[in-house]
């Protein structure tokens, strides 16, 4: 069974419909012990960093989350989720992440003919290898909506990344612990099979 995490920040149903359409058993719940014996953990979200990180602490997640994180079990942080997972961001200053992998969320640099926020498709460029891109060609088409962007600190975490302004880190990978900027349940066939490797794990 995976577990979504339930904070009220949106896109939660479209990615349990992505999972219920390749036969995953998915529940939306902020209920500490169903995340504790859920198989796989899904940390979604679209929002802003500081207000997530308010009903986080509200519901009572922010421990639940990262001792879910440390069990070894995979975990899946998505767009939001991402960004949440790291130290800090400049959308929200003075306001602590979840410190699960270290790394900053920076302001996407305004470029001239690129708008902010970033939404669209863009290519990857996958690191070889990578768990959640197996059976996918390089260079790889998904979909991001964020204004903010991972940098993260240990270049070896970093599984994938795209070009929009400046380099981005667009995936990471470390242990037990997978996140995407983009939508993999947005993100057409490719986004599936994302999804299909997460499960797998």
């Amino acid at each position: 069974m995976i577990a979504i995490i339930d904070y009220d920040a949106g896109n939660l149903r479209s990615v349990e419909k992505a999972l219920l359409s390749i036969g995953e058993e998915a529940v939306i719940t902020r209920d500490a012990d169903m995340l504790r014996k859920a198989d796989k953990v899904i940390l979604p979200g679209v929002g802003a960093f500081g207000v997530a990180m308010e009903k986080l602490h509200q519901y009572g997640l922010v421990e639940v989350i990262r001792e879910v994180a440390a069990s070894g079990k995979p975990f899946l942080g998505i767009c939001l989720g991402l960004q949440l997972m790291f130290e800090s961001s400049d959308e929200s200053e003075g306001v602590e992440g979840l410190n699960i992998l270290p790394g900053k969320i920076k302001l996407i640099s305004e470029t001239k003919g690129l708008k902010i926020p970033h939404m669209g498709w863009n290519s990857l460029q996958i690191k070889p290898g990578a768990k959640l891109f197996q059976g996918i060609n390089d260079p790889a088409y998904v979909y991001f909506v964020h204004s903010y962007y991972l940098w993260a600190e240990n270049e070896s975490d970093v599984a994938a990344t795209t070009e929009y302004g400046t380099l981005i880190h667009a995936s990471v990978e470390h242990d037990n612990i997978f996140a995407c900027q983009f939508h993999p349940e947005k993100s057409g066939d490719t986004g599936i099979q994302i999804l299909k490797n997460f499960a797998a794990l």
